[in-house]
């Protein structure tokens, strides 16, 4: 296994230490889970730059950075609904477009044929990163201390910024898996 693909499976080993960080009762809880989101983040971004780089692109990096980044996210946007951070709806539409594009991609892989990411969906993981980043950063602001739930610029920021994000990321969730899979409507037709 290549460097590249260690990169990508040690993301999902941070994303269940990240879950139990964000749902513990440790002191600093919310802050370790900030700081191990940013963390699997950047083997995102590395595990990417090494595969191009060094020609490691492979059939198992293909499907499971994509797929590992789909468990992070969906992680993440579960974790964050009893928070009450992000409504149950739009963590739903979140999992559920991630659950059907890893489907179709299944769909693909029994064919002999590998559906690579798409500059779409890659904008539609940013906005989904920004978003969970943007509540994490609020969560451990006010597990350190520097505002508290009743701080106006903290409220102001949780209700309005934070819908604002949510709206953003759930349109563009919408948009990328229906375009995607309209664009390889090819596979659905074709199963018999």
């Amino acid at each position: 296994m290549n460097w590249a693909n260690r990169l990508t499976l040690s993301r999902l080993g941070l994303t269940i230490l990240f879950v139990i960080a964000l749902n513990s009762q440790w002191p600093f809880g919310r802050t370790l889970a900030l700081i191990l989101f940013i963390i699997a983040g950047i083997t995102d971004f590395f595990d990417g730059e090494i595969a191009r780089r060094y020609r490691f692109v492979t059939n198992f990096g293909k499907l499971m950075d994509p797929l590992v980044d789909k468990i992070m996210i969906a992680a993440a946007f579960i974790s964050l609904v009893p928070l009450t951070a992000v409504p149950a709806w739009a963590a739903t539409i979140v999992v559920a477009r991630d659950f059907l594009i890893t489907g179709l991609r299944l769909m693909a892989s029994s064919k002999g044929q590998v559906l690579p990411a798409e500059s779409l969906g890659k904008h539609k993981t940013s906005w989904q990163i920004v978003t969970v980043l943007f509540f994490l950063f609020l969560l451990a602001a006010q597990e350190l201390r520097y505002a508290d739930g009743q701080s106006t610029w903290w409220l102001r920021a949780w209700n309005e910024g934070g819908a604002a994000l949510i709206w953003i990321t759930v349109a563009l969730t919408l948009y990328s898996g229906l375009g995607y899979a309209w664009r390889h409507r090819a596979l659905i037709a074709t199963d018999r």
